[in-house]
């Protein structure tokens, strides 16, 4: 299965989650919900994964945590806040290169139509 093919699953999976709870629940909350929807779907999802990372002669075990990890492929970077900044999408990215993953989902879940508050992030994909 391809990143796109998995993105695909994921906004289905998204869009249905939003209507079904709404906006304005915690990030956490939205987080649980999705990872058991695509695990349902069959999808290979891991949650809050360390990933480190070393700068120099600096090593850090936990350089980062990634929201939700699909088939070991796509990041999924959830957020619940009024909008999204630039800072967010320049975050998704930077795990992507240092992940040396292709591929990126930031899904704002406070929005009244999740269409409009779900972003692709390409790391030379």
């Amino acid at each position: 299965m391809t990143e796109n093919e998995i993105s695909y699953k994921i906004i289905g999976a998204s869009i249905e989650l939003h209507k079904a709870l709404g906006p304005g629940l915690l990030e956490s909350v939205y987080e649980e919900s999705l990872a058991l929807d695509l695990r349902a779907s069959g999808l290979k999802v891991k949650q809050q994964v360390s990933v480190p990372m070393s700068y120099k002669s600096l090593n850090f075990e936990r350089g980062f945590r990634l929201d939700l990890l699909v088939e070991d492929m796509v990041i999924i970077e959830i957020k619940s806040v009024q909008a999204i900044l630039p800072v967010h999408k320049s975050q998704l990215l930077t795990y992507l290169r240092l992940s040396d993953r292709r591929l990126g989902l930031l899904i704002n879940f406070n929005s009244k139509v999740l269409k409009e508050s779900i972003h692709r992030i390409a790391n030379g994909l």
